[in-house]
């Protein structure tokens, strides 16, 4: 299955060259040229840069086969494979916020215990962040899926542009204010904020998703199939025994099936456990909080990490 798919993608990519030459050739939207520059040269022989505009061209169809087609009756190796090409970092809300929210350009290096993938090791945010709301994929492969479906926010310049561009139906631009007000609706609907990153999309971070348990690809790779998608926001929920009265709404509402009602309270799994803050979020008594937990990784707060890079850059005193 595995080799079948990468003689699949072989021949993808020759197809695709194809057409970027010869299928458009004179009538290429401007940011698909701005996505090839900034992919650069190594981006184009490995056909990144091609990937790439297929994503962003066809995003609904390729996630489509992806949810139903490939992960169902990939080998666990296959699985693997996909995982270090298109994960996600779960985001409590406040980080959430804070990405959107930036007044610093920031470069991240060294994200291995953040992101601990072979993709986007090293990353530049621009304040401010171009941000576009785009349609959900994951929702549009459902028969039954939730509302509404513009929640996927594509974040960077390049991205931005491709996807305005090329799909201006099922995308819009989103002001700051716009961003923060879309996810605050999300979170309060009970979903999950994660920054995705794709080798796809000049290997970087570029989307902030709001996925729902029912509907997110990515949540059933890995709760239903095992695949090491999404890695943990770097908290872990905490029940308070004394706030907490059983009433199941968090068991309900978690994600990842890390809660369980034990006796009158509420277990948490640790391993299970994302931190995404659902179950806070969600809790009617305020009962459940997130504690830092250094065993699940570093958390991607942008806003310690901005305040670190300021720092660096700062020019040193010398002493008289």
């Amino acid at each position: 299955m595995f080799r079948l798919l990468k003689r699949l993608l072989k021949l993808v990519g020759v197809a695709s060259v194809v057409f970027w030459l010869f299928g458009e050739r004179g009538r290429f939207k401007q940011s698909t040229f701005q996505m090839a520059r900034a992919a650069g040269t190594r981006g184009f022989l490995t056909l990144n840069s091609l990937h790439g505009y297929v994503y962003g061209r066809w995003t609904n169809q390729y996630i489509s086969v992806l949810i139903n087609q490939f992960v169902p009756h990939a080998s666990p190796g296959a699985r693997k494979w996909l995982a270090d090409h298109y994960h996600a970092k779960v985001l409590t809300h406040d980080h959430a916020r804070a990405i959107v929210s930036l007044e610093h350009d920031i470069p991240l290096t060294d994200l291995e215990q953040i992101i601990p993938y072979p993709v986007a090791r090293d990353i530049l945010l621009t304040a401010p962040l171009d941000i576009a709301a785009y349609e959900c994929a994951c929702r549009h492969a459902r028969k039954e899926h939730c509302e509404p479906t513009q929640v996927c926010m594509v974040v960077g310049k390049e991205p931005v542009e491709f996807i305005l561009e090329h799909n201006p139906q099922s995308s819009r631009r989103l002001s700051q204010e716009e961003a923060l007000q879309l996810l605050e609706e999300e979170h309060q609907r009970g979903h999950v904020h994660t920054a995705w990153f794709k080798d796809a999309v000049l290997d970087r971070f570029y989307a902030v998703c709001n996925c729902c348990k029912c509907c997110c690809g990515g949540i059933e790779a890995m709760t239903r199939y095992g695949m090491p998608s999404i890695v943990s926001s770097g908290y872990v929920a905490k029940v308070d025994g004394a706030l907490c009265n059983g009433c199941g709404v968090c068991v309900e509402a978690c994600p990842f099936g890390a809660l369980s009602l034990a006796g009158e309270g509420v277990a948490v799994e640790w391993e299970t456990c994302m931190g995404c803050g659902v179950c806070e979020g969600q809790c009617p008594l305020e009962a459940v909080t997130l504690e830092r937990d250094e065993r699940k990784g570093i958390p991607l707060d942008v806003t310690s990490l901005a305040v670190s890079s300021l720092r660096l850059a700062a020019p040193r005193s010398t002493a008289d």
